[in-house]
């Protein structure tokens, strides 16, 4: 029988190569790269503006038909209502759908999805669905949305969602998720009827999400509307520069880090001589730790963008938002790493779950059906999965901040403006990893 621990993490003695070792190892990679690229790469290679290679002029026109838009509508609307019939009818213990569905398939899923093909969350959003299907979103003109506020609505959305997963009393409980669940199509739909669809762009956690992954992928859309597939780094720095922007990036990175922290002996011993008996100290205690951790990776980062010569102080205010883009691959890469057992094979208990949402044995599935806990099972696997994913992921961020620097900066400045960067870099694939194994 298989012993699957939280989220599939494992531990050091999982690796096939001493701990202390990948931890040298991945540090001197990042720093080696960042040494190779500079010698060698001199001009910006990657252009937003580079078109890719047209699919066949069929693809776009069916993607882009009314009929195929309504019914991917339609269906992520009929999904939403298989998952609440699950939710209120099934059984309301572990067995229940909704938590799957809730933390692999919307969490850790839509990054894989959005990944391979592009934004779909935009395509598949029960909300979306319901104001498009309102008569009042036709009637009456949504007012205008603040620019000031950017990205904001959805860094908090966010920073909701990983508090209920990391810091809050009984996150798999039903009634949490339920709660949470009710409070987003409330404020998502009514931001939408104040704002239209602006306010699900800029405001909604799962778009925003899903916008942010889809920058990796090989699929976009070419100037002239059709769709094309290219160079993932021509496409990474079209994520609009917005404010908010670093604190999406730093709350979906710095949460990730933050769950393989609390899975560590010495935080949770603290938490429990802190806390004692009390449940809601423990909360606090976890609260303040979460936004540490997002605090400390938004803080790191404004602080090494900024830290170059030879610009003047608006650009040096603009750095941050413009070199943002760089942190995509390292979120994409720690997502991976740590949470990839939890989407391969929680993940098909998930989906197991929502095809039988009442347990009552549907499409001949028996109650308490298993997966197969194949990584799982072979830990040295994992383990070196997890290292390339981590490792490969700050590499291509390095590759991503060289680039636009080079853009950036004036050409005195192009190397000595990076150093800052290229530490904060090395020191987050460190703690990475350690993170990821040290417990």
């Amino acid at each position: 029988m298989v012993t699957v621990l939280a989220h599939g993490l494992g531990g050091s003695n999982d690796l096939p190569i001493p701990y202390t070792y990948a931890l040298i190892g991945g540090a001197w990679a990042l720093t080696f790269t960042f040494a190779v690229v500079v010698l060698a790469w001199k001009t910006s290679r990657f252009d937003t503006g580079r078109p890719g290679r047209p699919l066949p002029s069929w693809v776009t026109t069916v993607v882009d038909a009314p009929a195929v838009r309504w019914t991917a509508a339609v269906a992520g609307l009929l999904l939403a209502a298989w998952v609440a019939l699950a939710a209120v009818f099934g059984p309301q213990n572990g067995d229940n759908a909704l938590p799957g569905v809730f933390y692999v398939l919307m969490w850790v899923g839509l990054v894989a999805v959005s990944l391979a093909v592009g934004p779909v969350w935009r395509a598949v959003s029960p909300v979306r669905t319901v104001y498009r299907l309102l008569p009042w979103s036709r009637r009456r003109p949504p007012a205008t949305y603040p620019e000031r506020l950017g990205y904001w609505p959805a860094a908090f959305g966010l920073f909701a969602f990983v508090w209920l997963e990391l810091a809050s009393p009984d996150p798999g409980s039903l009634p949490a998720v339920q709660t949470w669940l009710s409070v987003y199509v409330v404020l998502t739909l009514a931001g939408a009827l104040a704002f239209g669809t602006r306010w699900t762009a800029r405001a909604d956690p799962f778009e925003v999400y899903g916008v942010v992954a889809s920058r990796l992928s090989p699929l976009r859309r070419n100037p002239d509307g059709r769709i094309a597939i290219g160079n993932p780094f021509d496409h990474l720095p079209s994520l609009p520069v917005r404010p908010g922007t670093v604190a999406v990036l730093a709350v979906l990175l710095g949460s990730t880090a933050f769950d393989s922290f609390s899975a560590m002996p010495q935080w949770r011993n603290y938490v429990d001589g802190l806390a004692g008996p009390s449940l809601a100290i423990t909360v606090l205690v976890r609260s303040v730790g979460l936004l540490v951790f997002a605090s400390v990776v938004a803080t790191t980062f404004w602080l090494a963008a900024r830290a170059t010569g030879g610009v003047d102080a608006r650009r040096r205010r603009e750095l941050p938002g413009l070199m943002a883009h760089s942190l995509i691959p390292i979120v994409i890469g720690y997502v991976f790493a740590h949470y990839l057992t939890y989407l391969l094979e929680r993940g098909q208990v998930a989906v197991l779950r929502l095809l039988d949402p009442l347990d009552r044995g549907w499409f001949g599935l028996t109650p308490g059906v298993q997966a197969d806990y194949f990584l799982s099972s072979h830990p040295s696997v994992l383990a070196t999965l997890k290292v390339c994913f981590v490792v490969g992921g700050h590499i291509a961020g390095v590759f991503a901040a060289h680039d636009r620097a080079l853009r950036l900066l004036p050409r005195g400045h192009q190397v000595t403006g990076q150093l800052a960067m290229m530490l904060v870099m090395v020191g987050y694939t460190f703690t990475g990893l350690y993170l990821l194994f040290g417990g």
